[in-house]
């Protein structure tokens, strides 16, 4: 099977198949995530100084931020570009 990537913005890619979650920054949940992935070295910084608009986990328990918001790269998981409502579950 081949990989497919996904973009997350300024040139950075990840296997779309090894995502787990893509959530939003502003949750409290969310920042004790990014707090722990930088304790333990599991934090990977993709927003290029940018502001995070979402935090992207994966089943190796990285955490990715990046500067691209949650809806657009969920977008870029679907070939046509539009969520579907099971995809959203």
């Amino acid at each position: 099977m081949d990989p497919s990537l996904l973009s997350i913005g300024f040139g950075n890619f990840l296997v779309s198949n090894r995502v787990i979650a893509i959530i939003s920054p502003s949750s409290a949940p969310a920042r004790r995530l990014r707090e722990e992935a930088r304790d333990d070295k599991r934090l990977i910084d993709a927003t290029q100084g940018r502001r995070t608009r979402s935090v992207i986990i994966t089943d190796s328990n990285h955490v990715i931020l990046s500067a691209i918001q949650s809806e657009t790269i969920a977008q870029r998981f679907s070939p046509n570009g539009s969520i579907r409502g099971e995809d959203l579950i």
